[in-house]
């Protein structure tokens, strides 16, 4: 059959399925993609003759649209994601953050960049880089480092090869995160004899497997063998559909289950067994089990610095780890027994192991202490947290929270009451200004009978507010929750603390403490958002409610007081206080700082110690 090298790729991402349990899907089932040289005259062509089979939306920012591809991939559970085309240079290396977002978020996307004459032909071309040390360097190679898979098709007989390297990446649950395909312009619009069978349905199974009964063995004898055992939930335990087997361990044996930012959601949070939040942003109640935690059973989670309170949460001099994951690289950290298996699997057996051990479940009290955030009545301005307790109490329990960075995802973490798996959405791996958005569009093509609430402080809206105009070209409706604090509200409360004075934090007129005269719910109305405005949190409340009746997306805007504190976890997060300072409020910081860096472990001990036990 022949077709350009453009042509035959659009037609085989036509034909990718993957399948968990039976389940067959479409792996890749649009395209989004802004135009330029590099990709107009090979993909564009190509997906215009192709609509039907991959359908194409039109972004207006390549960042925003890895984001939207990253955000449909994680409400897919990583079954499905999304294609984005860009034209070489700027293009491309605009793709760059979002890469790096969902290579660390273990997240599938399909990055496939225009890339310079594999010919060379034409010398340097507009938007080319002239690497002197050689002509084999393109800005494209940027996207190495962050790409889980990355490969440039200069010949038209390397596209195969290429292709399927790139879906057995994709469908990978261990190896998964951006997959780009660089693709010379001149290459993209080759014709070439291409083998029918390329053009096959093909389903790529995503695998489940199964812990090794060595490895369980000695997992349970270590369970059996604790006094204060602990769960560690991740996003893992959510990605593999395990959120049922989760609670079922939990319910069978009564051991307290903790949750990390990606893993809030696994158990409901009025769940008997669920103390909520760990780590940094945690709650108080999963903090004091992690102190006296001696055996911690890790779900699906890659033990983040957050999520450890950079290791100082779990104070027990005899804690031991046990790692329940689909990836090795996670599997054996903390020094941790490495249960390598799918978490619904590997929870399943262990909860067979465990037969007839049990553990008494603390009472929380966790849930008082978010009621009197979510109604604290403060004046003149709201707190945050009285925000967010709004957005709970009119949200559905199937509705989606988005949200990605500023001080926002650590008051959700804390606060937020969860009430399905798929229900809380916040991407705090990378934890990138913009994010919010973007994703908020992927999420609703993902689940588009589910109302998706998108919380954007005002600087993370500055970075990233274009793809308002996608949603609304689109017919895309999204609830956006424009917080307005002028300024980098989680970033001041960080320099505060470290004695900086919140430094450099403040959208203000220079050399003065007047606020600018910044309206960005106008500007969401001037990208074709409907904008409601709201002076106290009685007006939020009516505004957001009028928000999800209506049809079209829609921006809330509500300021609040940036000083209000969420409640404290009593945690630790390590951040570095200049040794030597002339202010005073930074040696006081490093005194602190010195006295809670004391408190920091290595967990270094050996859970493979548990084979010994009779």
């Amino acid at each position: 059959m022949r077709l350009t090298v453009a042509q035959a790729l659009v037609r085989f991402l036509s034909v990718q399925f993957s399948e968990r349990d039976g389940v067959q899907q479409r792996l890749i089932p649009a395209c989004f993609g802004i135009f330029g040289h590099g990709n107009v005259a090979g993909v564009g062509q190509a997906l215009l003759e192709e609509t039907e089979a991959l359908p194409f939306y039109h972004a207006r920012n390549e960042q925003g649209m890895v984001h939207t591809a990253v955000g449909y991939a994680r409400m897919r559970n990583r079954l499905q994601t999304l294609a984005c085309t860009s034209s070489i240079g700027p293009g491309a290396t605009n793709m760059v953050t979002g890469a790096a977002l969902a290579t660390i978020n273990r997240l599938p996307v399909l990055l496939l960049p225009g890339d310079v004459f594999a010919s060379r032909a034409s010398g340097a071309v507009l938007q080319q880089l002239e690497d002197p040390t050689g002509f084999g360097m393109t800005v494209n190679d940027t996207l190495r480092p962050v790409s889980r898979y990355w490969d440039r098709v200069e010949r038209a007989e390397q596209l195969v090869p290429a292709l399927l390297g790139a879906m057995r990446v994709l469908t990978d649950p261990a190896e998964t995160g951006a997959v780009t395909l660089c693709l010379p312009q001149d290459v993209q619009a080759e014709a070439y004899d291409w083998p029918p069978e390329l053009f096959d349905k093909r389903v790529w199974r995503v695998r489940r497997p199964v812990p090794e009964p060595e490895v369980l063995a000695s997992a349970a004898g270590l369970l059996r063998h604790a006094r204060n055992p602990l769960i560690v939930s991740g996003g893992g335990t959510i990605y593999a559909g395990a959120t049922d087997a989760l609670a079922a361990l939990a319910a069978a044996t009564g051991i307290p289950v903790a949750e990390t930012q990606a893993g809030k959601g696994s158990l409901r949070y009025d769940h008997p067994q669920s103390a909520g939040a760990i780590g940094a942003t945690g709650t108080t109640d999963a903090n004091a089990l992690a102190r006296e935690a001696d055996v911690v059973l890790g779900v699906g989670t890659r033990w983040s610095d957050f999520t450890t309170a950079s290791r100082s949460i779990f104070a027990n001099e005899d804690v031991r780890f046990i790692n329940l994951n689909v990836a090795p690289v996670d599997s054996t950290k903390h020094s941790g027994l490495p249960l390598l298996a799918d978490a619904r699997t590997g929870l399943e057996a262990l909860t067979e192991a465990l037969e007839g051990s049990s553990w008494s479940t603390p009472e929380f009290t966790w849930d008082a202490v978010v009621e009197r955030a979510y109604n604290l009545g403060h004046t003149p301005l709201p707190a945050q947290s009285e925000v967010l307790g709004v957005v709970n109490r009119v949200s559905g329990p199937r509705d989606v929270v988005i949200c990605a960075a500023g001080s926002m995802p650590g008051d959700l973490h804390k606060l937020w009451r969860t009430r399905d798996p798929k229900g809380y959405h916040v991407e705090y791996g990378y934890s990138t200004m913009g994010y919010e958005i973007a994703a908020g569009l992927g999420v609703k093509l993902a689940a588009p009978d589910r109302e998706v609430f998108v919380l954007v402080g005002d600087g993370s809206y500055l970075m990233m507010a274009q793809e308002l105009v996608t949603a609304v070209a689109e017919g895309i409706k999204l609830t956006v929750v424009l917080v307005q604090n002028h300024g980098y509200a989680s970033i001041g409360a960080l320099s505060e603390s470290v004695g900086s004075q919140r430094f450099g934090t403040k959208y203000r007129y220079r050399g003065t403490d007047e606020i600018l005269p910044v309206d960005l719910a106008a500007n969401a109305a001037s990208l074709g958002a409907r904008a409601l405005y709201s002076s106290n949190i009685g007006e939020f409340e009516s505004a957001l409610r009028r928000a999800v009746a209506s049809d079209r997306t829609t921006v809330v805007q509500i300021e609040t007081d940036p000083l209000v504190p969420a409640p404290d976890s009593e945690a630790w997060w390590d951040v570095p206080v200049a040794e030597i300072a002339a202010l005073e409020t930074t040696r006081a910081a490093r005194e602190a700082y010195e006295r809670d860096k004391a408190t920091q472990k290595t967990y270094l001990k050996t859970s493979e110690t548990v084979r010994t036990l009779p």
